[in-house]
């Protein structure tokens, strides 16, 4: 199975992890919608929607750019509306996009907190809750949230829970809608790294250039992504994976091939014990 002709709805896909993704799959000929915010060069993050889509058609697949805030319901509304008139459907949604703010309780103004939940929980459930019913029309229709397993430890609760909170969200949305939906086998499960990724949350928000140095490349996910997203959408749902671990199930030995430094050591992501 490949992804050949399948549409993909893929949030905060302007740079990062989503775009990462969107690109494996172009490399198979499939349609991608591109949903971020970004429209004009921003001084501090690489990427627009319309680079990304550049991308996308240079590696081999199709692009839709479409602005919007996932806030905004009536702006998800027109990029899917716009999905469905460009490509015919959609076939998986990918939510990717995300806020974080890795403070305490003290720390952590309420419009941060809010921007977060409106974001990471709100935003996802909106995306599915506009996507499925284009979904339940696919073949192999999948829902992947970028998100952590459930892990009820304290101590990743103790020193940002707000952020957890905002983030276990997306997967719970895993719980509830990999059952929900299962007779009609639309595959809903979750995705997250083992070691920190090198992004420009890492690189400008919380480690800098020396995180990213112990960090892998966005790649890891991306290949991942595309090992969970061309499964048996019937058999594989409700799932919550762990990028290394998809990957070593898929026979892929070689994990230097993602390191940002060969040789170095990684740093652990959150949320995994």
């Amino acid at each position: 199975m490949t992804l050949q002709d399948k549409t993909l709805f893929i949030t905060g896909a302007s740079r990062g992890i989503g775009k990462a993704i969107a690109l494996r799959a172009a490399a198979d000929g499939a349609n991608i919608v591109v949903v971020a915010k970004t429209v004009e060069p921003h001084p501090r993050l690489p990427g627009t929607i319309h680079t990304a889509v550049e991308e996308i058609e240079s590696a081999g697949g199709r692009g839709l750019a479409c602005q919007a805030d996932i806030r905004d319901e009536a702006a998800v509304q027109a990029a899917v509306d716009a999905a469905v008139k460009t490509f015919g459907g959609i076939d998986i949604l990918v939510n990717n996009a995300s806020a974080i703010s890795l403070t305490g309780t003290l720390q952590t103004p309420m419009k941060r907190f809010d921007l977060m939940h409106q974001i990471n929980a709100r935003g996802s459930f909106l995306c599915a809750q506009l996507c499925i019913p284009h979904m339940q029309k696919a073949s192999n229709p999948h829902i992947l949230n970028m998100s952590p397993p459930l892990n009820m430890h304290a101590k990743w609760f103790k020193n940002h829970a707000a952020y957890t909170l905002a983030k276990y969200s997306m997967s719970v949305w895993v719980l509830g809608m990999a059952a929900e939906f299962a007779e009609q086998g639309i595959a809903v499960n979750a995705l997250w790294p083992r070691t920190v990724i090198d992004t420009a949350a890492v690189r400008n928000v919380l480690g800098g250039e020396a995180l990213a140095k112990a960090a892998r490349t966005d790649r890891i996910v991306a290949d991942a992504a595309y090992v969970i997203l061309t499964r048996d959408s019937r058999e594989f749902t409700g799932n919550f994976c762990v990028d290394e671990s998809v990957l070593k199930e898929a026979g892929v030995t070689d994990f230097e091939q993602y390191a940002v430094c060969p040789g170095a050591p990684l740093v652990d992501d959150f949320f995994l014990d």
